[in-house]
């Protein structure tokens, strides 16, 4: 399944929290991700790849990665996200609308 915006949460407490899960969630090295790609190690071998997202054309790529989680955001009309970039080790909780391109993971159930 897709996960909900809690249990990317989960994920990033079980990390330490927000601010360093990022950094052991991303892909070490630079083959994918541009230069600093600050903390990154992968030591739970989830592979976060900077796949970037498209709005209005293809951005990001190399530098940012985008998944969406399943929970909406009502009063909006969008839905939450994380995000991670090659600048720092963090996994950043956002909300957009939907009509954007983001990637995906999901759960094994």
């Amino acid at each position: 399944h897709v996960p909900t915006d809690a249990e990317w949460t989960q994920l990033a407490t079980f990390l330490g929290d927000e601010a360093q899960a990022g950094g052991k969630l991303k892909e070490a090295g630079t083959k994918h991700w541009q230069a600093p790609n600050s903390g990154a190690t992968n030591e739970v071998g989830f592979t976060a790849l900077p796949g970037g997202g498209r709005g209005v054309d293809f951005s990001q790529l190399g530098t940012h990665g985008f998944w969406w989680s399943s929970t909406k955001n009502e009063p909006f009309k969008s839905s939450w996200y994380r995000m991670m970039g090659a600048q720092n080790r963090n996994v950043l909780r956002h909300h957009l609308l939907t009509r954007n391109g983001y990637c995906i993971r999901c759960v094994k159930d």
